[in-house]
């Protein structure tokens, strides 16, 4: 009687003679147990994080350019409309007198001159200039109310932009936001000018404000063009 061949049989004849044909060191490799597929090293994302951190600070510096450039206009506007109805400009005998309002100022020490330039040292005093001013604003947009809903608008925009340039300091914190009994005594010491020297103080307010804008564009203009925020 002929049996059918195995084909179970077969397969493993077939399989010694192709292992016999194989060289002893990938026969070797064959007999071994097959390891788990070693998982590949994670990737490094610290130098991710580290070259998106300035990219991400850098991009709120087209928007805040725009933004001071309309404020120094506005400033130089209302500075124009109370020379024309009050007749208190640049070359009023009245400027002569001391100028004690303690108005935020950039100076040398403050890193925003291109010479020593300290980028953030300087967005630093920037922000925490625009918010002090807020306070001066809010006595011009009381006392010039004529002038009232621009002011107002002033008042926003600035604010806005403090906050738009302190988003651009490694550490926020730092800036310099005064609480609100600093406000409070601000404005009680603003208001308790006499009538005839309201126009006065309104001009200097004014006028000190558009020169820290004017400074304030020419240092964010400069980060905006230079490799300092660059990754």
């Amino acid at each position: 009687m002929k049996f059918l061949p195995c084909c179970a049989c077969d397969r493993r004849r077939s399989s010694r003679r192709s292992a016999a044909l194989l060289p002893p060191p990938l026969l070797l490799l064959l007999l071994l147990p097959r390891a788990a597929a070693a998982p590949l090293p994670a990737a490094d994302s610290s130098g991710e994080a580290e070259l998106e951190e300035p990219a991400a600070r850098r991009a709120p510096l087209p928007a805040s350019l725009g933004l001071a450039r309309l404020l120094r206009a506005r400033a130089a506007e209302l500075q124009l409309e109370l020379c024309n109805k009050f007749t208190v400009c640049e070359n009023s005998m009245e400027m002569l007198m001391q100028n004690d309002l303690n108005l935020p100022q950039v100076t040398e020490d403050d890193g925003c001159l291109l010479d020593g330039f300290n980028e953030d040292k300087c967005l630093r005093k920037i922000s925490s200039g625009l918010y002090t001013f807020r306070t001066y604003l809010e006595y011009v947009k009381e006392t010039f109310t004529s002038e009232k809903q621009h002011v107002d608008s002033l008042c926003n925009s600035t604010e806005r932009l403090a906050h738009i340039i302190r988003q651009m300091v490694i550490n926020p914190d730092e800036v310099i936001i005064p609480d609100s009994a600093t406000q409070e005594s601000l404005h009680k010491k603003l208001k308790s000018n006499k009538k005839w020297i309201e126009k006065i103080t309104i001009h200097l307010i004014l006028r000190d404000f558009t020169s820290f804008m004017e400074k304030t564009m020419r240092a964010v203009r400069y980060l905006k063009h230079t490799r300092s925020f660059s990754v």
